[in-house]
This record gives structure tokens, sequence and C-alpha cells, in this order.
């Protein structure tokens, strides 16, 4: 009885040690804290749904994206067209799937520029300290100052209207604040024991900055880049209502708003639809973001 007690003793005792080893990780109390949030993660599944959606657009769009049926016009939704069609016949939620895939491309790609350019700076300028942070940092200040609008307009304007450049034009803008925000993360981490004991174990600025700065201040990058999706696609939207967006034939949530816009008394369908699709899409990613900004609190783990 007593070799049985003292077995079962061990066998708990080697289980606590190697739970204990194993732990939880920050990014595995994250995911917890999340899914206990119903709202973001709702908003999740929903941004996923879209965006798989839109990815299948074209083996899945009921009709062809410039098919025209100009004896047809634009007519309300009906079981033939569930979201109705255009002035010139051509059937509206074709058009919003793909209009969607062209949004989300902006939306992801300008956001990954202006994350590729806030990091990097932000991380060298914390890190650095100095005059390299003086004077990295002022010049963040001084694009700041010019309005970003006249820059993007003047870039199109320079080097011709492309999906490209837009993408480019509008990450450039973007990237200010996710330098501001690294930066700041930065110099509170710099100070942590583990990157003295990086130091003095020898490794390089450049090494220290990638193995150990920037993974350690991924947090609030990831929860401003959920904020930071949104503002692309509005500001995409905002560039399309101008007319200095995406061009005809390509079309996008913003196009087809701007479109929709011009004849709203007439056929309000036309500016329901894509409006409903980009709102949806923006609420979801606010509330992911909010979620992901509580998840991702490290204070929340104390409690």
């Amino acid at each position: 009885m007593t070799a049985s007690n003292s077995t079962l003793n061990q066998t708990s005792t080697m289980n606590d040690i190697e739970q204990f080893e194993s732990g939880n990780s920050l990014w595995h109390d994250a995911w917890v804290r999340l899914r206990k949030n119903k709202l973001a993660l709702v908003s999740l599944f929903v941004l996923i749904f879209i965006g798989v959606i839109c990815l299948l657009t074209p083996w899945i769009a009921p009709y062809g994206y410039e098919q025209q049926d100009l004896a047809l016009g634009a007519s309300a939704p009906s079981a033939a067209h569930w979201f109705g069609t255009d002035t010139l016949g051509r059937d509206l939620l074709t058009r919003v799937m793909y209009g969607g895939r062209v949004s989300l491309a902006v939306g992801l790609i300008a956001t990954a520029v202006a994350l590729t350019i806030g990091v990097t700076w932000g991380a060298i300028a914390g890190y650095t300290g100095g005059r390299v942070d003086a004077i990295m940092m002022r010049l963040v200040d001084i694009i700041y100052a010019l309005p970003f609008m006249i820059f993007i307009v003047l870039l199109m304007v320079v080097f011709g209207r492309s999906l490209l450049l837009l993408f480019l034009a509008i990450g450039a803008v973007e990237w200010l604040t996710m330098a501001r925000i690294v930066r700041g993360q930065v110099q509170t981490i710099r100070q942590l024991e583990f990157v003295e004991a990086a130091i003095s174990i020898g490794l390089s600025k450049a090494a220290i900055i990638r193995r150990h700065i920037i993974p350690n201040a991924l947090g609030p990058v990831i929860v401003y880049t959920t904020l930071t999706i949104p503002n692309v696609m509005l500001l995409e939207a905002f560039l399309s209502f101008l007319g200095l967006g995406i061009q005809p034939p390509e079309s996008s949530w913003g196009v087809l708003i701007a479109n929709g816009v011009e004849s709203m008394e007439e056929y309000p369908w036309l500016l329901i639809f894509p409006g409903l699709a980009l709102s949806i899409v923006l609420f979801s990613l606010n509330f992911l973001g909010d979620g992901l900004r509580d998840a991702l609190d490290v204070r929340a783990s104390k409690d």
C-alpha cells in the first residue's frame, strides 16, 4: 500500500514538473482570453468567411465580371440577381464579390508595406537612441506635417495611376504611427535583463533587434495592424470616390459606393449592398482589434 502511494506521488510530481516546464506561452494565454470575447471571435469568423468568399470569387460568382444585359438595365434585387443589377445590367453581387478582392488586397498589402517600414524604422530608432533616434523621429515628424492626401495625389500624378502604386502610396503614409508605437515599445524592452544578457554574449545590434526586440514588441503591433487595415480600406474608398483610386474596368467597394451615390435616389440598392459589405468588414476588424488589445494585455494575465 505504501509502495503504491509512493508511486502515485512520484507520478503526480512528474506530471506537475512537466506541466510547470511546459507552462503557457503569452500567445496561448492570449488565445484563451480571445476565445472568451464572443464579439471578437464572431468578427474573426466573419472576416475569414468573407476572405474565403472573395478568394473563391472567380469560381463561385453567379455571372461574369463584365457580363452586361443592357436591355435589363438597373433592376431591383430578385431571385436571378440577389443584389440587383447596375445601370449597365451587370450583376451587383458579382461586382461586390470582385470588388471585395480588390479592397481586401489594398488593405492587406498596403498595411504590410506600412508594417514593414514602420516596424523596421521604429525598432532601429528606439534601440539605437541618441542622435540617430532624434534624426529619424524628426523625419517622421516632418512627414507627419505634410498633408498625406496631397502626398498620395502627387505620387499618382507623377508616376501614373496603377494598382501597385496605390498599394505603395497608401502604405508610404500609414507607417508613421506604427514607427512611433514600435519605438516606444523598443525603448522599454531594451532595458530588460534578457537584452542585457544578449549584449553581454556579443550579439550584434541587428541580431538583437531581429531575435529579441521585434518579437517582444509584436503584441501592440498586431493590435494596431488590425486597426490600420480598416483605415487603409477607407482611404482607398475615399480615393476611389474622388476618382483617384481603382480605375475601370476594375472595381472596389469604394468605386461601387461612388457609383451608387450618383444614383442612390433612383436605385438605392447600388449604394446599400457595397456599403453594407464595407461596413461589415470595418466593424469586424475594429471589434477584432479591441479583442486582441484586451487579449494581449499582459496585466490581464495577472488577474
